[in-house]
């Protein structure tokens, strides 16, 4: 821990944040993310819309999460965690609220994407943990903390069509506002600041922006995470198109066996959490990629070999979640100390380079199936960014051993 640190003090404000703090401050990001898909048809009714508008709301949340990513970081490195976090979440509190109240779809989507300032939830809550911790260890308190973005995606859409079945499509908002009510309450009481704020001014944290971008170490691990996260996002792009055209399941199967991922997502932070310290980032980011890898490649082999069967297909993606589990904290973390006095800089450029590549890969994975093509197309897309992760690693790697010969 920083030696200018106080210890960790639960629900006391002048001390660094308690790990379930940082917790669900990242499954509140998560969370708005999905909670309410499952009401889409309902919200495309309602409004009068069609269904690819409404599919806006996730497409402009993207996009709006995005820009956020890339201006929080420097905002907080001069100004602070605590604050900028708790503006956030207030803010998200009342976009929420706005969403959820709207009568015409063009209001809605304006407050959904003001919704996306939820993502500077997960950019502080990363920097909060290099604050308090070294690389190493960050890794591995980061491995805990993300398991939040593994479980609330499992559980959000089951919520949310809970809510939507019960209540209407406005009860998905209502549950997002009560969290953020609880989550800016809990953020207020617990979360002490963890960095100094900075006397330079905001353009000046800007233009720090190329001390980051020089560095042939940061941008080895940004690629890393990019590339090992956009094998996720091609398979969301992707794996419900397959489920449904070439498997032909019904949607309440296809839903039970589009979590496999989460699974393993789960199962790889509780490892990065347990050996991160231990072994090193780069060592558990070598083995994530490589257990991606030969998941993905082994599940090929089964298609080629017309082993077809989707408790097979959905089952080898468990290898993803696992692969991106032990990556993507220690990613974070390297990517993070590379300049650690910019750490929440650091976070929202890497957050935005993560998930623009993802979006990337997303869209190309639906782009390359067609109702002829089968798995295959999709399952060659994640193989190479798979591969590409583990390129980007080793270019970390070679790069560090030149900087210490």
């Amino acid at each position: 821990m920083t030696p200018s640190l106080s210890p960790v003090r639960f629900l006391h404000r002048k001390s660094p944040p308690h790990a379930v703090t940082l917790v669900l401050l990242i499954a509140l990001s998560a969370l708005t993310m999905n909670l309410f898909l499952p009401s889409l048809p309902h919200m495309a009714t309602y409004f009068g819309a069609d269904y690819s508008v409404m599919q806006l709301a996730v497409s402009l949340y993207l996009l709006a999460s995005a820009i956020v990513q890339l201006v929080i970081g420097p905002i907080s490195d001069r100004y602070g965690r605590r604050m900028i976090l708790l503006w956030a979440v207030a803010l998200y509190v009342l976009a929420t609220l706005g969403a959820m109240l709207a009568q015409e779809v063009h209001v809605f989507l304006l407050f959904r994407m003001l919704q996306s300032v939820v993502a500077a939830t997960m950019v502080l809550s990363r920097a909060i943990v290099r604050d308090m911790y070294d690389t190493d260890e960050a890794a591995s308190v980061m491995g805990y903390v993300t398991m939040g973005m593994a479980i609330v995606p499992m559980l959000g859409p089951t919520v949310g069509g809970f809510l939507d079945q019960a209540f209407g499509w406005q009860a998905s908002f209502g549950f997002m506002l009560a969290c953020g009510l609880g989550i800016f309450t809990l953020t207020w009481a617990d979360l002490g600041e963890t960095t100094s704020t900075r006397p330079t001014s905001l353009r000046a944290q800007f233009e720090e922006y190329p001390q980051l971008l020089t560095s042939r170490r940061f941008w080895g691990y940004c690629l890393t995470s990019a590339f090992a996260s956009g094998v996720f996002f091609a398979y969301l792009g992707g794996a419900p198109y397959i489920g449904s055209v070439f498997f032909h399941l019904p949607p309440s199967v296809l839903g039970l066996y589009f979590g496999a991922p989460a699974l393993g997502y789960a199962v790889g932070n509780f490892i990065s959490g347990r050996y991160s310290r231990r072994f090193g980032v780069n060592r558990m980011v070598i083995m994530g990629t490589a257990c991606t890898v030969l998941g993905l490649g082994t599940l090929t082999a089964f298609y080629l070999f017309g082993l077809v069967h989707p408790a097979i297909f959905f089952g080898f993606f468990t290898t993803v979640g696992l692969g991106n589990g032990l990556v993507l904290p220690n990613a974070s973390a390297g990517m993070l100390s590379v300049r650690p006095k910019l750490a929440g800089t650091a976070s929202g450029l890497g957050g935005t380079i993560m998930i623009g590549g993802g979006a990337a890969l997303s869209a190309l994975a639906g782009a390359v199936l067609t109702p002829d093509s089968g798995p295959l197309p999709l399952l060659v897309v994640m193989i190479a960014s798979s591969i590409a992760s583990v390129f980007s690693i080793l270019w970390v790697i070679v790069r560090e051993r030149q900087l210490t010969d």
